[in-house]
């Protein structure tokens, strides 16, 4: 089977079960599941930031927009493929910048090269997995304050570099599965909280994933959708997408 071949079965099989994907958060927080999504603005450019979630194993050898290597194989090439498809008159541009291992300090480190500088219209950003595995292995030290004042000081200040970027702050998830484990538990429900503390300080659209995987994990088992309780299968990015595109209604 030739490599084209795969990719778009691969995009077949995941685009169709994103539409099937459950939509689970806070009443308010999006459109009614029935209402269209407005058009995009012609020109808007979206940028995917992250770590290994978004990442997924990206060419960096193709930095531009809109092209399947660059975009990966996740939940980034799903959204981005999809609203292409949609509206092929707008000229609509997608980057993934998502870089594996990543926390929210490293993001930190490179985010006026890896952000600032595409100017984005749309900022989605998935992050916090690796800030308490990486603790855990004993790599770093860092508590949730932590997370919570660094990335609210990463917001607010592209908040004053890019006055009209749209933000997107995806909730970190893990399935217990895998490399998770009771050693997870609490503080990573402290850290999805906090993700969501930093959306509401910094004027963010929330978007939950932590409820909608435990929904997804009562239909198949965790592995279905996680393989190591962190990273997603096919299935759980075309999960991710669908409710990316609920709630961030591009």
């Amino acid at each position: 089977m030739s490599a084209e071949l795969t990719r778009r079965s691969f995009l077949a099989g995941v685009g169709g079960a994103a539409g099937m994907a459950l939509v689970s958060g806070a009443p308010g927080s999006a459109a009614e599941p029935g209402d269209p999504a407005p058009a995009p603005a012609s020109g808007t450019t979206v940028v995917f930031q992250g770590d290994s979630i978004t990442d997924c194993g990206r060419d960096r050898n193709e930095p531009g927009p809109n092209t399947a290597d660059g975009l990966a194989t996740g939940y980034p090439l799903l959204v981005s493929a999809g609203l292409l498809r949609e509206h092929p008159d707008r000229g609509l541009r997608f980057f993934n910048r998502g870089v594996s291992g990543n926390r929210v300090p490293d993001l930190q480190q490179r985010w006026s090269d890896d952000t600032v500088v595409l100017a984005p219209d749309v900022l989605s950003i998935l992050i916090g997995v690796n800030d308490l595995w990486h603790k855990l292995m004993g790599r770093v030290q860092g508590s949730v304050e932590d997370y919570e004042n660094q990335y609210t000081s990463m917001l607010e200040e592209t908040r004053q570099r890019l006055p009209k970027v749209r933000i997107a702050v995806l909730e970190p998830f893990v399935l217990r599965t895998g490399a998770v484990d009771d050693r997870w538990f609490p503080e990573f429900d402290q850290r999805r909280a906090a993700a969501a503390r930093v959306a509401r300080r910094t004027g963010a659209t929330f978007v939950p994933l932590q409820g909608l995987f435990d929904q997804l994990a009562h239909r198949a088992a965790p592995a279905y959708w996680a393989g190591d309780g962190v990273h997603p299968t096919p299935a759980g990015h075309a999960a991710i997408a669908a409710q990316w595109r609920h709630f961030v209604r591009l």
